[in-house]
């Protein structure tokens, strides 16, 4: 018998081990401390764009073809792998090589999870639930990493090495939870086959999805878009509030602060679980780009006050788009759908960091 508590709360327990990375929720201001330039950040992080593009749909297939549970299980190897990277890089070289690694953690989670969710739930009769597990977990996310970035000031005291050796042990108790999820198998159909043909079949169901449903797509772009704009926001902020007069104490508060808007947008979401998509994207785009404008200045409490929104009404339009692109994604191509729609926000991703860095 599939047991649907067990399975979400060890989704749920994944999510709060995962998030709570202090070396990896400040690794722009760790980066900042030991001498990289705002540019060589922007570059590092538009490599970690680079492979998590590349990889993404293969991701996403490796899920639906062998599994959801291995894939989040290679998921948190390829985090713990990359925090042993960038504990011992010396050189901008090592640091993209580490963030390349980090690209292939997300890009193993990215989609399996959700794909994991969803079809628990439809298996258990009670797909409906979605949205309300969807803002949980991204409301526990947050709040992890937002207590992680309180640890901001923490990190750079003991040094990137140490806090990079706590993330690594945090990664191993994640993992240990990810050995506990069971695959939820919607359909005989679902896992059967060679391997060969299974993956032939994912790309061309997935492909025949996306060219007949134009208004996926739309949505999958306009959502990376957004969420684009508010993620290079708080990315950046770590380092330009230190320029502002913040002190080393404060970064990790500001930084809390403005991670905990995350956690109010997702559960907003449910709030007005009522309003059509429309008025709910408008809304989002509008409250995202006040909160850019707030950080484009000088003061920090208004920076701050901006990273706040910018991370709230980003959070409620994923979360409401991640709703309804499930709701019209079948279970097979689940996983690779979903990735399709990550990758979007790395293409969006890759062109905007360096231009961010620039700018900020």
């Amino acid at each position: 018998m599939f047991k649907i508590k067990r399975q979400i709360y060890n989704l749920l327990a994944v999510s709060a081990f995962g998030s709570f990375q202090i070396a990896g929720a400040s690794w722009v201001a760790l980066l900042a401390v030991r001498g990289f330039s705002m540019l060589e950040i922007g570059i590092a992080e538009s490599c970690f764009h680079v492979a998590s593009f590349l990889f993404e749909i293969p991701s996403g297939v490796i899920s639906d073809v062998f599994g959801r549970k291995r894939s989040m299980v290679l998921s948190q190897c390829m985090a713990i792998l990359s925090a042993v990277f960038m504990m011992f890089s010396n050189s901008l070289v090592q640091v993209c090589v580490a963030l390349m690694l980090s690209a292939l953690g997300y890009n193993f989670a990215s989609g399996t999870r959700e794909a994991l969710a969803y079809d628990s739930l439809l298996l258990a009769g009670c797909e409906e639930k979605y949205m309300g597990f969807s803002s949980l977990e991204m409301v526990i996310y947050r709040v992890g990493n937002a207590s992680a970035t309180l640890c901001a000031g923490l990190a750079l005291f003991i040094g990137y090495r140490r806090a990079y050796l706590i993330d690594i042990v945090l990664g191993l108790v994640c993992l240990g939870v990810t050995l506990g999820l069971k695959e939820a198998v919607v359909s005989e159909e679902q896992f059967c086959g060679t391997v060969g043909s299974r993956i032939k079949e994912c790309f061309r169901e997935s492909f025949c999805f996306m060219r007949s449903n134009l208004r996926a797509e739309g949505l999958m772009l306009w959502n990376a878009f957004v969420g684009a704009m508010a993620t290079l926001l708080v990315f950046f902020l770590q380092a330009k509030l230190s320029k502002v007069g913040v002190s080393r104490a404060m970064l990790g508060p500001c930084l809390f602060f403005m991670g905990l808007g995350g956690a109010v947008g997702s559960r907003l979401a449910v709030v007005l679980a009522g309003w059509n998509y429309k008025a709910v994207s408008v809304l989002c785009v509008l409250g995202v780009g006040i909160g850019v404008l707030c950080g484009l200045g000088e003061i920090a409490l208004v920076m701050c006050v901006g990273g706040f929104a910018a991370a709230m009404f980003d959070d409620l339009l994923q979360v409401r788009s991640d709703a309804l692109l499930n709701s019209m994604f079948p279970s097979s191509q689940r996983a690779t759908l979903i990735s399709v729609s990550s990758l979007c926000f790395s293409l969006v991703m890759i062109v905007l960091s360096p231009l961010a860095g620039g700018i900020f």
